[in-house]
């Protein structure tokens, strides 16, 4: 209904003065204060406190106002998730060859400043450092392409190896073919040359010729200029191609943090002027490129599947096909039943294949769901890391009928990238989160200790990537609720039932003073207002969380939601990680025993540890990594990250030429 003008100017003018300013989160005590784990909120400011220059209290306006306000809501605000982005590869520019060294005026350098060759800055700032200093050829030698080059240019034909594109390397390697050397059967003789210009002084060698040819290299005359023009463009086009490769073998093709804003991880620093000079010094430039690649445990794991997986790609055995949507308990029937068999054989080991011999030997395509035929699958599934239920659905399936060899590839090759986000040596020392797996490994003296199953932020609240140090376990926590729940979430309830926090038992407060939610202006900025959980068997981070202060209010915690440990897709959080055997994690890296952290919980008292020694947790993502044996396990994209960090490699192969 249409309202009087007056009463309408009214509701505008309450509206506009029920903000709440920006400011910065109070507590009521200094502990409570460092317990906050908050995100920033939206950021508004009434018209009365841009006047008056004050924080409002945010106290709900009288019931007559609160009347009009009704009629006239505020929208509801939203917290937005991190953004994925399109990937942007890095900008190419000329390598400036102004001022480069020659050797002399008539040697072939003298060509080498009219190259046209384009790198990406860093690279090209590399090029030209060294060019400047350095008169001597590194990859021609007397007018021919050197063995140094075609050692290296084999090398980067091998980049595939790595896990990176041999394409992204590859340059036109100049050929000079004499007469003498056209047909590798014939007699070696002094070949016919090239008429040249009468102040020509320079002698060409032939290029590449078979080895039956090149037992004896003839002299032959003086090279025309366009030949030599074309050795110092191949020249420097390999200089700046080589550091590009040695660059990518150490810390990968792309910069993880223009994947999304869920990627937070430092790139490697890669001392770019020193390969060249290496490459110069080295007795065998390919083997000074290859120590460039990580030599990490795990790196080397997933180059030696790859290469396995490549070999066995062409004899692969075609795949069992059993329907995604099967749902099969123990005592059902069903007709593809014999399909679930032959998968498990088919993709079982070798160990419960004779385990479970007399199984498959009498069983004879029947659609009941045995007790026999149930223990098969429960075998299959706790090898796998499922649970063994024996119950068949969707991950399940996806594990009989497995991962292609392409599929695998493709997994290997995008985690071997990412491998080199992280530093080469994790740590003798490490917690290791692998989101993919949903689990989280304990290592301690360069071994994995222990791992336990884990719960990750589910799809629309992904866990990010990233590196930190642990620092500090907290037992009988409170939960300081973050922005983007008190706002998405509660915001909603709340402005129907503002007493719904005190009645669930949440303390309130606003700029630091503790008020009932009943009090609370829920239409204005919730900046001022923090929210959290005391400590109780109902709180939501159970009996202690493990924190790691990072930019991303990530850290693991126990949970009262203990039934979410027996799935198999965990990924169901707001982005925290839920511990399964959070006691057994805390007391590892307190270096105390689980009977001393009981002790202390049951104190009940809130109170902070700082652990002995800060050290390393790598919150990570990868759908194909070694397990403690060496062994290559493969995960599900859960959020399709794999597929962005493909789309950033077609585009950087794309910006390089390739």
């Amino acid at each position: 209904m249409t309202l009087p003008h007056a009463y309408t100017k009214t509701s505008l003018a309450i509206a506009l003065l029920s903000g709440i300013a920006s400011s910065a989160i109070g507590a009521g005590t200094a502990n409570a204060l460092t317990l906050m784990d908050m995100l920033r909120g939206e950021k508004r400011q009434s018209v009365q406190e841009q006047v008056e220059g004050r924080v409002p209290t945010s106290v709900q306006p009288p019931i007559s106002q609160r009347a009009i306000d009704l009629s006239d809501p505020e929208p509801l605000p939203k917290v937005s998730a991190p953004k994925y982005f399109t990937y942007k590869a890095d900008a190419f520019r000329a390598v400036k060859t102004a001022g480069f060294a020659t050797a002399s005026a008539t040697d072939a350098s003298r060509f080498l400043a009219q190259a046209k060759v384009s790198a990406p800055s860093d690279v090209a700032n590399a090029v030209e450092a060294f060019y400047a200093k350095n008169a001597a050829l590194l990859w021609v030698d007397k007018e021919d392409v050197s063995e140094r080059a075609r050692a290296v240019i084999a090398l980067m034909e091998k980049a595939g190896d790595y896990g990176l594109n041999p394409a992204d390397y590859r340059i036109p390697v100049p050929t000079f073919v004499t007469s003498s050397v056209s047909d590798a059967q014939k007699p070696v003789e002094a070949p016919a040359v090239t008429p040249v210009s009468a102040d020509a002084s320079s002698v060409p060698t032939p290029a590449a010729e078979s080895p039956a040819a090149t037992a004896v290299k003839p002299a032959v005359a003086q090279a025309p200029d366009e030949h030599q023009k074309e050795l110092m463009q191949f020249e420097l086009a390999l200089s700046a191609k080589a550091v590009l490769f040695a660059q990518d073998m150490a810390r990968g093709r792309i910069d993880p943090n223009r994947i999304s804003e869920y990627h937070d991880l430092k790139r490697r620093d890669v001392n770019l002027s020193s390969i060249l000079p290496g490459l110069q010094s080295a007795a065998d430039a390919s083997v000074y490129l290859d120590g460039m690649a990580p030599k990490s445990a795990q790196f080397l794991a997933l180059k030696a599947e790859l290469a396995k997986v490549r070999a066995a790609a062409g004899n692969e055995a075609q795949a069992v096909q059993v329907p995604e949507t099967l749902k099969l308990k123990p005592g059902e029937s069903n007709a593809d039943l014999a399909k679930v068999i032959a998968a498990i054989q088919h993709k079982g080991s070798d160990a419960l294949k004779t385990q479970h011999s007399a199984v498959f030997a009498s069983y004879q395509n029947t659609p009941t769901y045995a007790p026999e035929l149930v223990e098969v699958v429960k075998s299959f599934q706790k090898e796998i890391g499922l649970k063994a239920d024996g119950v068949i659905g969707p991950a399940t399936v996806r594990a009989m009928t497995g991962h292609t060899s392409d599929d695998k590839i493709e997994k290997l090759i995008v985690a071997m990238e990412q491998s080199k986000w992280l530093p080469d040596d994790l740590g003798s020392r490490y917690v290791f989160i692998n989101q993919p797996a949903f689990r989280v490994y304990y290592h301690q003296n360069g071994q994995e200790q222990f791992s336990m199953r884990v719960v990750v932020g589910s799809p629309s609240h992904q866990t990010f990537f990233f590196q930190d140090e642990i620092q500090t376990v907290e037992l009988n926590p409170y939960w300081g609720v973050p922005q983007s729940i008190i706002i998405n979430e509660m915001l909603p309830k709340l402005r129907q039932d503002p007493s719904y926090l005190d009645r669930m038992g949440y303390q309130v407060e606003v700029s630091g003073k503790a008020v009932s939610s009943t009090a609370v202006d829920w239409r204005g900025s919730t900046q001022a207002i923090s929210v959290r959980q005391p400590p109780s068997s109902d709180n939501a981070l159970g009996e202690l969380k493990i924190l790691f202060p990072n930019a991303h209010a990530i850290y693991m915690h126990d949970t009262p939601q203990k039934s979410f440990f027996q799935r198999d897709m965990r990924a169901l959080s707001h982005g925290c990680v839920r511990l399964a055997e959070p006691r057994k994690m805390a007391a590892a890296v307190l270096g105390i025993t689980e009977q001393d952290l009981a002790g202390k919980i049951a104190q009940g008292k809130n109170q902070a540890i700082q652990v002995p020694q800060k050290f390393p947790v790598y919150v990570a993502y990868f759908t194909a990594w070694p397990n403690k044996d060496g062994h290559i396990e493969y995960f599900d994209d859960i959020y399709k990250r794999d597929v962005a960090v493909e789309k950033a490699f077609e585009i950087t192969s794309k910006a390089r030429g390739a």
